[in-house]
């Protein structure tokens, strides 16, 4: 199973309000994947940046996430997803998850392939974290 690094980032402007995804994926080559939306949030864009970063793969891969997303990583790593499945996609208060249609396509990408998710500080010194959100404002950018 090929082994590869993926960087992802979400921004928006306002929230709701335009919004842009960008990820890298280090590998044999780099590969840049970019989108934005015109009216949607920073959650939305972090979860369609993974999303589509693990839809590019055709065959299982290791493949191993870096976010800035707490929200995103916590919830595969804490298995909150698993207990909103247990739940009937609801949150311990009892209120709808939000983002299920997003949650539901990454749980199918997430099991044809072997996922590491991985917490990066956002805004630091991590220069492919930085990277990543350059394609996700770029692309946000777009919108506006």
């Amino acid at each position: 199973m090929e082994k590869v690094i993926v960087y992802t980032d979400g921004a928006c402007s306002g929230n709701p309000g335009p919004g842009g995804w960008g990820a890298i994926i280090y590998g044999d080559e780099n590969v840049s994947l970019a989108g934005s939306a015109k009216r949607t949030t920073n959650n939305r864009m972090e979860m369609t940046a993974a999303l589509e970063a693990l839809r590019y793969f055709d065959e299982p891969t290791e493949v191993h996430i870096h976010t800035d997303s707490a929200y995103l990583s916590r919830a595969f790593t804490d298995r909150w997803i698993n207990k909103w499945q247990r739940n009937g996609w609801k949150t311990s208060s009892k209120k709808p998850v939000e983002n299920q249609d997003l949650w539901k396509a990454l749980l199918k990408e997430v099991d044809r392939h072997d996922v590491h998710w991985v917490k990066v500080k956002g805004h630091a010194d991590d220069e492919r974290n930085i990277q990543a959100d350059a394609l996700a404002v770029s692309a946000m950018q777009a919108q506006l």
